[in-house]
């Protein structure tokens, strides 16, 4: 054995990585079960919840068993649950009134949690049309069938003001309208909902991991969301966006989806002074669990380190269809 000292090599980083106990106290980062957000679909006229057949594990939700959701999931610890409504098909029009009705689905399930959880568990709320409209998009469409940004704003706005009337303590606009969170901003102040906070879907792309979630909400969709959803090959239009949502007085913005877009997650994350969300959508889900189903990978490893990699990018909260699961484990 040598004993010459100074030699390659001199410094040792696997000394760090030696033991379970070693590599857990020099990890940079923790998943906390605070991080997680859990999103959830409730189908109006079900009397059992339907599974998902994209998304194993996930089903939209009676509103009784998104009552015991919602349970389960503050007992485990998770922050906050992302509520999605999917009225009856009959109910959809070219307006998305069951989105402005204050009996639509997903008003009555934000009363139904608010009643069951209080304030202990953060109730959020997808504040978009596209569940509710017989066409499947995010917004009102004009007579040559494009997406009329301004007439839908107004559509924001009595959304805004009905899920706060609901008891929602968080609106999350989804639609990608240019000058959602003002308007929507705007109708809280002024109906007096000062306190329900706004998290702006900052930086939502037309991305092809949304398949599984057009059946989670039984979407119409007929063709696509390009006109409104940004361009996956642009990031300078991301921080653009992340300008005009933080002068119209964003709360919270949120990346989406996840996976794909980390670098775009690090970049917002490194500008801003609010809370930064992420969202690991129906795709991401759904790949990590068909290639676990066939051996391919280890489920649950997988699991923790997809989400892990979404918190070392910089959010501070992240949606997760597995939030509940995963509080457990941690």
């Amino acid at each position: 054995m040598s004993t010459t000292y100074g030699t390659f090599p001199g410094s040792r980083p696997r000394r760090l990585r030696t033991t379970p106990a070693m590599r857990r106290m020099v990890a940079e980062y923790r998943l906390h079960p605070s991080d997680l957000i859990l999103p959830a679909f409730v189908r109006e006229g079900v009397s059992e919840p339907v599974p998902i057949s994209a998304m194993p594990g996930v089903v939209q939700h009676t509103r009784d068993t998104l009552r015991k959701a919602a349970v389960e999931a503050l007992e485990a610890g998770v922050a906050g649950i992302m509520l999605f409504g999917v009225p009856e098909e009959a109910k959809k029009d070219a307006l998305g009134t069951p989105g402005t009705d204050p009996d639509g689905i997903l008003q009555v399930a934000i009363r139904d949690v608010k009643a069951e959880v209080g304030d202990e568990l953060v109730i959020m709320s997808d504040l978009c049309l596209d569940e509710s409209t017989d066409h499947g998009h995010c917004g009102v469409l004009d007579s040559e069938g494009r997406v009329d940004n301004d007439a839908t704003l107004e559509r924001y706005a009595e959304m805004a003001q009905v899920q706060a009337d609901a008891g929602v303590h968080v609106v999350g606009p989804s639609g990608m309208m240019d000058g959602q969170v003002g308007v929507i901003r705007d109708a809280l102040d002024q109906t007096g909902h000062e306190d329900v906070s706004v998290l702006a879907y900052t930086a939502k792309y037309a991305s092809a991991f949304y398949g599984p979630f057009r059946e989670a909400v039984g979407s119409s969709l007929q063709g696509d969301r390009k006109t409104y959803q940004q361009d996956p090959a642009n990031l300078r239009e991301s921080m653009r966006e992340l300008a005009l949502d933080l002068a119209e007085g964003a709360d919270m913005v949120m990346v989406k989806p996840a996976l794909p877009y980390l670098d775009v997650l690090a970049k917002i994350a490194e500008s801003v002074d609010v809370p930064v969300a992420a969202y690991q959508i129906s795709g991401e889900y759904a790949m990590v669990e068909a290639a676990a189903a066939n051996g391919w990978i280890d489920r649950d490893r997988a699991i923790m380190e997809t989400l892990t990699g979404i918190k070392r990018a910089g959010a501070n909260m992240i949606l997760t269809y597995w939030a509940t699961e995963v509080a457990r484990q941690l």
